[in-house]
């Protein structure tokens, strides 16, 4: 990182680490808006920070490292999207719509739209292809929750005004979330060998039972795993088209999340899933991760047609591309 981010990098570990799992919209928003976070990829000319795909990165890993219970990344990503559209206040993101497109009007019904009590709008994925960005002035909102308990609500809007852009919301969506799995699983990982160090077990520490030290040693390469695919995305997302590490890095970083978050319990044993220890947040919010924004089974469908048309010569070459 440069100067810059490690500036931005320090200031929201400061402010995220204060917040936390325990935030909460209406108490804690206000310190997000102080600090700008939602204008992070808006030009500075509109007013933004100017930042890139990278930076939105150090912003959303700390999110996911400190199991962040704020839609930092859904307003930063909703923000962009609505860059000169008469859209205001703060938006969120939806990983599904179902419905028709009349016009400039959306009829129908949108899922999973992330702590959007209060938003001012939604970015939705256009099932025709990019995205609508749907006025929630006269829609109706039903309250629902992910397994980890983060809010993740269901619309119905009837003749909405929509906006329709080229971006896709459901692959930044998947990127946000590619990139808070890599912050989660280094935190657990914290967790994990922090507990082996200091839990005795028949007169020596945890730690330094071979067993222990193979399944976090494991889990490590996983977390590593799933941070080189977030910053692959990154650079990518920068460069322009990055369907093809999207598909990748999504289905990497789902796949660590199972090898990780089975570690760091199995470390614990049972005080990983007390109600007052700092596991449970982290790895409940890896899990609903994991499943947002595309899971395994869809993501690895879209890789292998990717591979498949782009043809045998071209896979060599597309597997170890180099990042920066």
């Amino acid at each position: 990182m440069n100067d810059q981010q490690n500036m931005v990098a320090d200031m929201v570990n400061s402010l995220f680490a204060g917040l936390g799992p325990k935030a909460t919209v209406a108490a804690d928003w206000q310190q997000i808006e102080e600090l700008g976070l939602s204008t992070l990829l808006l030009p500075e000319a509109d007013g933004g920070f100017g930042g890139t795909w990278q930076d939105a990165l150090i912003v959303f890993r700390l999110a996911g490292y400190h199991a962040l219970a704020l839609p930092v990344p859904e307003a930063v990503i909703s923000a962009r999207l609505a860059a000169g559209t008469c859209l205001s206040g703060r938006g969120t993101i939806a990983s599904r719509a179902e419905g028709t497109i009349d016009g400039t009007t959306f009829t129908g019904t949108v899922h999973g739209a992330v702590a959007s009590e209060g938003a001012g709008f939604i970015a939705a994925p256009d099932n025709t292809g990019g995205t609508i960005l749907l006025d929630t002035a006269n829609a109706k909102r039903t309250a629902a929750t992910n397994p980890a308990g983060e809010s993740r609500d269901v619309w119905q809007f009837d003749a909405a005004p929509a906006v329709r852009v080229a971006d896709d919301v459901f692959a930044l969506g998947a990127f946000a979330r590619v990139a808070q799995i890599a912050g989660g699983l280094d935190a657990a990982l914290g967790l994990s060998v922090g507990y082996v160090n200091d839990r005795n077990q028949f007169g020596r520490p945890l730690a330094k039972f071979q067993a222990v030290q193979q399944s976090l040693a494991t889990f490590a390469c996983e977390s590593a795993a799933a941070n080189c695919a977030a910053m692959g995305l990154a650079q990518a997302l920068d460069r322009g088209a990055a369907s093809y590490e999207v598909a990748a890095a999504k289905l990497r970083a789902n796949r660590a999340v199972g090898v990780g978050t089975s570690a760091a319990h199995q470390a614990h044993g049972a005080i990983g899933f007390t109600q007052e220890y700092a596991l449970h947040p982290i790895t409940r919010r890896l899990w609903s991760a994991r499943s947002e924004f595309g899971g395994d089974s869809h993501w690895a469908a879209i890789l292998g047609g990717l591979v498949a048309a782009a043809g045998a010569d071209r896979f060599w070459a597309d597997l170890t591309a180099l990042t920066d």
